[in-house]
């Protein structure tokens, strides 16, 4: 009962009203023991084959939206038109792997940056966060 509430709370929150689609969606994105990286497409195939609910594609793109902008989940965009979602919101890095169109977090915390260019008047770094892609080695 507490999860459920969770999830109300949290599309609430969002400014979503707490359908069966959208509760379905928020159990499948947060109740999870793992962070979880999705591109929309990705999510489509998942509720299509795990989720007991029919949920639209516009139902999906709207909720993660809200989600994405309550910062509940963490937009990453890459080139061209892949932009993928993770529902681990602190600074972190990540390969991205683009043989296999997925990211991994990077578990090593002791990255460090070095020589970092001015920032432009009025201006601070707020975050800094490495992506670092990889490939196979053909």
């Amino acid at each position: 009962m507490k999860q459920f509430k969770f999830h109300i709370e949290r599309l609430k929150a969002s400014g979503l009203r707490p359908t069966r689609q959208r509760l379905a969606l928020s159990k499948l994105l947060f109740d999870r023991k793992e962070t979880f990286h999705f591109t929309i497409e990705i999510l489509k195939k998942i509720v299509k084959k795990d989720s007991k609910e029919k949920i639209s594609t516009a139902t999906l793109y709207n909720t993660v939206h809200a989600f994405k902008n309550r910062g509940y989940l963490k937009e990453i965009s890459l080139k061209g038109n892949k932009t993928f979602f993770d529902t681990n919101t602190k600074n972190h890095h990540h390969f991205c792997d683009e043989d296999m169109s997925q990211l991994i977090d990077i578990k090593d915390n002791n990255i460090s940056v070095h020589n970092l260019p001015k920032t432009p008047k009025g201006k601070k770094i707020k975050s800094i966060e490495v992506l670092v892609k990889i490939a196979n080695n053909n």
